[in-house]
């Protein structure tokens, strides 16, 4: 509060730390909150008429398919981190989850 900012607004004018320049500011603030909050609920109503539908899955699609995953775990045992991320091109770090995985999978079976 009270650095001196200055908006100038070209059809409205300047906005200051004036009694009017905080005014227009907090309608403004207001209506931001309201036209956010507005796209929450319709997102969330969308989300839920979809998950009404049959194959929902909600988030991000996988990249990499199952069994690309365990043949890039595979490769690993005889080659190293670099060759297999040219080989498949993959990220270290997806291959360290999948290996991690894999290695979580094998132990509870």
């Amino acid at each position: 509060m009270g650095r001196g900012v200055i908006i100038n607004i070209l059809n409205i004018g300047v906005l200051s730390d004036s009694t009017a320049g905080k005014l227009i500011r907090n309608i403004f603030f207001a209506f931001a909150e309201f036209e956010r909050d507005l796209i929450i609920e319709r997102t969330q109503a969308g989300k839920a008429i979809a998950r009404t539908k049959d194959g929902f899955k909600d988030g991000r699609p996988k990249k990499y398919t199952t069994e690309q995953l365990c043949h890039a775990v595979n490769l690993l045992e005889s080659h190293t981190y670099k060759e297999v991320e040219k080989m498949m091109k993959m990220s270290k770090s997806t291959l360290q989850r999948a290996k991690k995985a894999a290695a979580a999978q094998n132990l509870s079976q």
